[in-house]
């Protein structure tokens, strides 16, 4: 599979899908998105993901955090639209959690249909509660036919438990290095190769019931268990944190 045959025309493909400025368009209909991230730890993963959101063009753009990370996110920017319903587990006693999480729930569901895409995972953490807690918002948003782009904490919450988007062609994975070693290790049983990475990231894609994965690198290669295309545009050579929420936001 030569790699000159699967190149794909991003420059074109960004252009296309970038929403265009028109005096005879209202606020909602260039894209509302949300972003399900932000614990005590990470408040930058989700405003970076919700803001690049914003900046190529969506109208409105929500995180979904705990209460801890709200009013840090709100400081960041006013145009974020806050919502600080996510616990963790040291501030839920056991007792509650059933409760608590069915009103997580309960106000996701509120706001679901409005989106036209959920990015999971920014900033996340790997709180078990939390986790448990967002396992149950990606089955919702299933069940709504919304798109979900999975990154960061996300993913390693995908990795331990595939079900969560199994089957499902609307959600996009955007691992990182490390993070695609842990995925083909997980449903490959196997090593990442270089030779074959094609291939690769195509059986991986088709063994998660035709998602949508993006393995960031050098080449970033994109398959949904079909078809795989690759782009090879030069990029920052920088490799610091935030680059990755970035993407996913946009």
């Amino acid at each position: 599979m030569a790699a000159s045959g699967i190149e794909a025309d991003a420059d074109s493909i960004l252009r296309a899908i970038t929403p265009v400025l028109e005096s005879t368009k209202h606020k909602g209909q260039a894209g509302k998105i949300a972003v399900v991230g932000g614990c005590r730890e990470y408040t930058g993963a989700p405003y970076f993901a919700a803001i690049s959101a914003l900046k190529i063009g969506a109208d409105l753009s929500h995180v979904f955090c705990t209460r801890d990370a709200a009013p840090v996110i709100k400081g960041y920017s006013p145009e974020l639209i806050v919502h600080p319903i996510l616990e963790e587990s040291y501030n839920v006693r056991d007792e509650d959690k059933s409760n608590i999480k069915d009103r997580v729930l309960a106000e996701i569901d509120k706001w679901l249909e409005r989106f036209d895409c959920l990015v999971v995972g920014p900033g996340l953490g790997r709180d078990p509660f939390l986790l448990d807690c967002v396992s149950d918002i990606i089955k919702h948003a299933r069940q709504s036919n919304v798109p979900i782009v999975v990154d960061g904490d996300g993913l390693f919450l995908v990795t331990n438990h595939l079900d969560v988007v199994s089957g499902y062609p609307l959600a996009v994975l955007t691992p990182n290095v490390n993070e695609y070693k842990r995925l083909v290790s997980k449903v490959l049983n196997a090593e990442v190769i270089d030779p074959g990475a094609h291939q690769q990231v195509q059986l991986l894609a088709k063994r998660i019931g035709g998602v949508t994965i993006l393995r960031k690198g050098k080449s970033d290669l994109m398959s949904d268990g079909d078809t795989v295309k690759s782009v090879s545009i030069y990029g920052s050579p920088r490799r610091c944190g935030g680059q990755g929420d970035i993407l996913s936001g946009r």
